[in-house]
């Protein structure tokens, strides 16, 4: 057994443990608030993917598997669902024809624009909370090192 293994409290696991249920929580709002907005939850996931990127990168169909934490196939049924749902514009990239792009339409643009502000409003909400148990979490990770 390492040494943080042997120094764990009983509050570190309250502390994991609601740190966990937090964000389960966050990520249930998150669900309910896409459904509410006629977005299957994955569809919002890959609309906020390709929006959060860097000025300057282009958002491929492999790159989505990457953030989404999907397999390749499956990113492409989920662009080819956001391509015929209207939410994103797939092209073939001039420079590498074996590379699609994906590029949000207005559709889309309007979409996240609702579902982020509801989502930073829940987030204001919950922030205190998960401030205090990061802050718990990390005190206790470097008192141990």
């Amino acid at each position: 057994m390492g040494r943080l293994e042997a120094e764990l409290t009983r509050a570190d696991y309250e502390s994991l443990a609601t740190l966990r249920y937090t964000l389960r929580k966050f990520l249930d709002f998150s669900t309910s608030a896409a459904q509410e907005a006629g977005l299957p939850p994955q569809q919002h996931q890959a609309l906020l993917a390709i929006k959060g990127l860097p000025v300057g990168e282009t958002m491929t169909v492999g790159m989505l598997a990457e953030k989404l934490l999907i397999a390749p196939h499956t990113a492409t049924e989920l662009a080819t669902r956001l391509v015929k749902a209207g939410y994103v514009l797939r092209t073939t990239d001039a420079a590498d024809k074996r590379r699609q792009t994906l590029n949000l339409t207005e559709k889309a643009e309007a979409s996240l624009r609702h579902l982020s502000a509801i989502h930073l409003r829940e987030i204001k909400i919950m922030a205190p909370e998960l401030i205090a148990l990061l802050a718990r979490l990390n005190d206790k990770a470097s008192a141990q090192e």
